[in-house]
């Protein structure tokens, strides 16, 4: 029996919630304000908390998503609010809940979205231990080599969210490995004994977009000599992996849109819609926020895509991983050419070390590609890998966990009369970047500040 904590200060649908889950089977348990739910948290963990967003006090449903959160991580939490908009459940989500509600809801709504939720917690308990199971399978279809602090911590977000079905937006520069961590979430996942089916949405002229994706019916357009599927029926049941869902039409992006609102796609001519089951993963090597402000993407598709981000970072931010990826492609180009290749020298392994690789893993791949194919007996030497321009030692890796001082500090130009800001400016500057660094968590936040929550969550407001 699933356990349920309702934290609603009105009283009238507080005790309509707790009823409706009770006559469910539901074991519930209820509070009307923050302090009160605060208790009942630190009393035991529970399944699933619904909280409303604003609770008339101190603590409001942000600051208890982050409390659970750090306190039972695998507590799904849905937020109910009546001052819904896309932000809040961005912000929600992004932190951690699983959903938002807006008020009025209807009964069917509450009770099909708590399933999912719970039906997630429970995947998400059997993901935590997939990691070590595909280890000792030996499984090697698909390969993200990397030791570095930054690239474990990719691994370890990809293995928590492949199983569920959420879609996951992965950005990143060209050549850093984005279509590899899209086969690596299909494969951890419940879908990977169906299709994995992957697309350059660049590579497809726009007006061939809509059919190429959708499908289209004979007859829809000239050359339409027969009706045909699209990749997302193709994927139906698996993975379907948009890559560069930057380069996508608007029109495009409107049916992109259609099918995560519904679930539901329209064939190009065709005047009724089908239903696939596909979990969608997209990736993009442009600032999407960008892309927005120049009208060249729809918000709301991107807050639809956004609901879990993995950021891969560059080639030169985790140094790290150079070895065992030359390593690693040394050994696959040597079989593949058929040629006895089989260590790189110290020498040829500082010059890769201090190159800043500006078209990362790709890059390094083809010059040890080049490496191997030039090399003239078991080492590859300095001389076999292409001029790969000034060996700048890259900045060093981060630490694992940095001081807050350090997370905030700037460095800052000689002052100017023309570089003076007003203290509002430099204060909304200063909050958005220490939200920044701390990842959105407002406590970590307020602490770094010195001011209390309720005081953060006052400036947030007054500086949107």
């Amino acid at each position: 029996m699933a356990s349920l904590l309702v934290i609603e200060d009105q009283a009238e649908l507080h005790a309509q919630l707790t009823a409706m889950f009770r006559d469910r089977g539901y074991e519930v348990e209820g509070a009307t304000s923050g302090p009160e739910a605060v208790e009942r948290l630190r009393e035991r963990p529970y399944d699933l908390v619904l909280t409303d967003l604003r609770l008339g006090h101190d603590i409001d449903g942000l600051d208890l998503l982050e409390f659970i959160k750090e306190r039972n991580p695998d507590t799904e939490v849905i937020l109910m609010t009546a001052y819904g908009s896309v932000e809040d459940g961005v912000v929600a989500i992004q932190r951690g809940a699983y959903d938002y509600l807006t008020k009025p809801f209807r009964e069917r709504d509450v009770l099909d979205l708590t399933r999912r939720a719970l039906e997630r917690r429970a995947s998400r308990i059997t993901a935590l231990e997939m990691p070590a199971i595909e280890e000792e399978r030996g499984d090697r279809e698909v390969e993200v080599i990397g030791r570095s602090t930054a690239m474990i911590g990719v691994m370890k977000l990809v293995a928590q969210v492949a199983p569920l079905d959420s879609t996951i937006l992965v950005t990143g520069e060209s050549g850093t490995g984005k279509d590899l961590i899209a086969q690596t979430i299909h494969r951890l996942s419940t879908r990977k004994a169906a299709p994995f089916v992957a697309v350059n949405c660049g590579a497809i002229p726009e007006n061939l977009q809509e059919s190429v994706l959708f499908g289209h019916v004979r007859g829809s357009f000239t050359g339409a000599v027969q009706s045909t599927e699209g990749l997302f029926s193709q994927a139906n049941s698996g993975t379907l992996f948009l890559d560069e869902i930057g380069e996508t039409a608007l029109m495009t992006q409107v049916k992109l849109l259609r099918f995560l609102q519904s679930g539901e796609v329209l064939r190009v001519g065709d005047n009724r819609a089908t239903n696939v089951n596909v979990r969608l993963v997209a990736a993009t090597n442009q600032n999407l926020h960008q892309a927005i402000r120049e009208r060249r993407f729809r918000e709301d598709l991107f807050y639809r895509l956004n609901i879990i981000s993995i950021e891969l970072p560059p080639l030169r931010a985790r140094r790290g991983d150079v070895e065992p990826l030359a390593r690693h492609f040394l050994r696959r180009y040597a079989a593949k050419l058929g040629l006895d290749v089989r260590d790189i020298a110290p020498e040829a392994l500082d010059v890769l070390q201090r190159h800043t690789w500006p078209g990362n893993v790709r890059e390094l791949e083809n010059a040890i590609e080049r490496a191997v194919a030039l090399a003239r007996g078991p080492l590859i030497t300095p001389d076999q890998l292409p001029p790969i321009g000034p060996h700048v030692p890259p900045p060093p890796e981060p630490p694992a966990m940095a001081e807050a001082s350090d997370l905030l500090a700037t460095t800052q130009p000689p002052a100017s009369p023309s570089s003076i800001l007003p203290l509002r400016e430099v204060e909304r500057q200063h909050i958005l970047r220490a939200m920044e660094a701390f990842g959105g968590n407002r406590t970590k936040v307020s602490k770094a500040l010195g001011i209390s929550k309720s005081t953060l969550w006052r400036k947030l407001k007054d500086l949107q």
